[in-house]
Formats: C-alpha cells, structure tokens, sequence
C-alpha cells in the first residue's frame, strides 16, 4: 500500500484520508471471545482505536467511544459496534483534563455497571525539527493527552475493575527507537510501556493484567495531520515489510490481551511493528 501526499488540521478525520485505512469493517470476524465484556477504549473513533471497538463488539463486549470532538468518524465508529449487536456509548471530550477523564469512567460505570477492559489508546504528536520550535504549550499537551490521562483513567476506573479485568496501553516503536522529530509523543510512549509494568506488578494480587502493546508506522489520521506531506507519502516504507500497517493488523493483539485466554500474560510489551525489533 502506498498513500499519496496529503494535509489535515489535527486532530484528523479518517473519511478525508487517502486511501482510507482499514479498520476491519468488512473483514473482522468474531468468535465470541470478549463476550460479555464492558470495555472503554479511548481515541475509538478512527485508526487503531475504531479497529479496536469493532473487533470487541464483533467478539461480544459492549463499548464505550471516549474521543475528541470528531464527531462523524466516532458516529460511524458506533455503527459498526451496533450493527455487531453490542452497545456502542459515545462520549466526546478532552482527556488532557483529569476530570473528563474521571468523566469517561463514571459515564462507563453508569451505562454498564463495571469496567472489564479498559484501553489507553488516544494520542497526541506533532512533528518538530528542533527543541526550540516546540512551543512549552505543546510539550505540556502531549504529556497530559498520552501518559497522564492514562494514570488518572486507571486511577478512576480500577474501584470498578475486579478479577479478569484488563488494562492495556499503546506504546509504540518510539518507545524504543525514538524519532528524534516526535521527541515530546515518544517520550510519553516509552512512559506508558514503563507505567503499564509497573501497574502489572502493583495489580497482580488483584487478578488485574495490565499490558501494552507497541505499534510501529500504522496508517491513521494522526499522520496526515501531524506530517509535512512529504513525508506522509513515504510514512512506513522503510520497515522490513516495506509498508505502514493497517488498524485491523493491531486488533487481534488488543483482542488477545482483553481476553480471558490471556489469563497468564500481564506486564507484557507486544511489538506490532512490521519488523522494527523491540527487544
């Protein structure tokens, strides 16, 4: 797959992306292994996180689409949930704010009475060629949106998760080979990976797993939106399978760590990454 040079406004809208990226919307089917589940996942309404809703409702949980303020992408994200027979709750707002994330947590615990899984999964980046033209503003955002918003997320959710439950962070490649341009949105991934162990040794005793997973060059609409056109059309080419992945490439995972069959797999890293190594 290669993908022509394009621009967006962030935060980015998955119906302007050329070519569109595959969420699994006509190809993911279910086997009925999250059946019963309640999750919430943020950042569901387009990329990995709208591929994320439509593999846990097609596999039998209920969702709750934490986003920003894309209202349409989040719309036709709680679709596919429904359309799956599962119960797709939207909820706007920003989580770089400790109270909408405190928010998102009493909204889930109000329509489904408990949290079973609970994804970290919305982000924010920007490319910048120095230190100096990163505005503090912009270093201050991106930590509050990727890594605080996680800890106070958990924090808020864990009284409502028991047994079985399943935390599960996105990191990413940068987490291990920092893109020297991304510096402040790899910084908060290597955070998450580190934070997401500690939180597996902390919950362990609770029977909580808490893992992440570390996507490499993945086509979503954070990349026209935070890169020089240029560099959009050239975005994963050079991985060892010479290609970005699509958001259905990285749902199995996240669907393999909610799940009851992954009853022995917590304080993991999984590498989603078309051959980078993460070792």
């Amino acid at each position: 797959m290669s993908q022509p040079p394009q621009h967006q406004d962030p935060p980015g809208q998955q119906a302007q992306m050329q070519p569109r990226p595959d969420c699994g919307e006509e190809s993911y089917q279910g086997h009925g292994r999250l059946a019963g589940k309640k999750t919430v996942i943020t950042g569901a309404d387009s990329g990995i996180g709208r591929a994320v809703a439509i593999a846990y409702a097609r596999e039998g949980a209920d969702v709750l689409i934490s986003y920003l303020s894309e209202h349409d992408d989040a719309a036709e994200t709680a679709r596919y949930v429904e359309k799956a027979g599962q119960r797709a709750v939207l909820f706007p707002g920003d989580l770089s704010s400790p109270q909408h994330c405190r928010d998102v947590v009493a909204r889930a615990v109000e329509e489904f009475g408990r949290i079973d899984v609970l994804v970290n999964n919305a982000a924010y980046q920007m490319t910048r060629e120095s230190l100096e033209e990163t505005p503090d503003e912009e270093w201050d955002h991106t930590l509050a949106t990727n890594l605080s918003a996680m800890f106070h997320l958990c924090k808020a959710a864990l009284p409502h998760m028991g047994p079985g439950a399943s935390i599960i962070g996105s990191s990413s490649v940068n987490s291990d080979s920092p893109n020297p341009t991304l510096a402040p949105y790899a910084a908060t991934k290597a955070a998450i990976a580190n934070f997401s162990a500690s939180l597996a040794q902390l919950l362990g005793e609770r029977g909580i797993r808490v893992n992440s997973v570390a996507p490499g060059p993945v086509w979503t609409p954070l990349i026209p939106s935070t890169m020089e056109p240029d560099k959009v059309a050239e975005f994963g080419s050079d991985t060892p399978l010479g290609r970005p992945g699509q958001p259905v490439e990285l749902a199995p995972v996240y669907v393999l760590l909610a799940s009851d069959e992954a009853s022995y797999v917590s304080g993991a890293r999984v590498a989603v990454t078309g051959g980078r190594p993460i070792l």
